[in-house]
């Protein structure tokens, strides 16, 4: 019961959750939109700074109060994950299990994408679309 609420917290304040730009990246086309990276926050350091002294009307700042509950941090609602590191690891699972890669190499990584894609097993810590561009060889 007490996970469920927490959980309605953690939903609650990441629909309300800003995103957390860079002061001024609208300005100057290498911090904002036209950049092909992703925005990052950096903390305003200037001493007239609006956003710094948190004045009304200014871009948020990330602060303690926007982070999910301690207990649930990470958590990931009805599913039951194993973490693998081995390919005989992954031998033991069944089609629609749920599974997490541990830190390994970008090789190894390709070959448990491929195995798990062969045996229908969902893998939670991939990035669609990461890895299919070096599957494929340099012509």
């Amino acid at each position: 019961m007490e996970i469920k609420n927490l959980l309605d917290v953690r939903t609650k304040t990441k629909k309300r959750k800003p995103k957390f730009i860079r002061k001024d990246s609208y300005k100057l086309s290498i911090l904002g939109k036209k950049r092909k990276k992703k925005q990052k926050w950096r903390r305003p350091r200037g001493r007239h700074s609006q956003v710094r002294t948190k004045r009304k009307g200014y871009i948020i700042q990330p602060s303690v109060g926007w982070g999910s509950p301690k207990k649930v941090k990470g958590f990931i609602v009805n599913a039951e994950i194993s973490r693998i590191s081995t390919l005989k690891e992954l031998d033991s699972f069944k089609k629609g299990d749920k599974i997490i890669i541990a830190h390994v190499g970008k090789k190894k990584k390709i070959d448990f994408i491929k195995k798990a894609s062969e045996k229908g097993i969902i893998i939670l810590n991939l990035k669609p679309n990461r890895y299919e561009k070096n599957e494929k060889p340099k012509s």
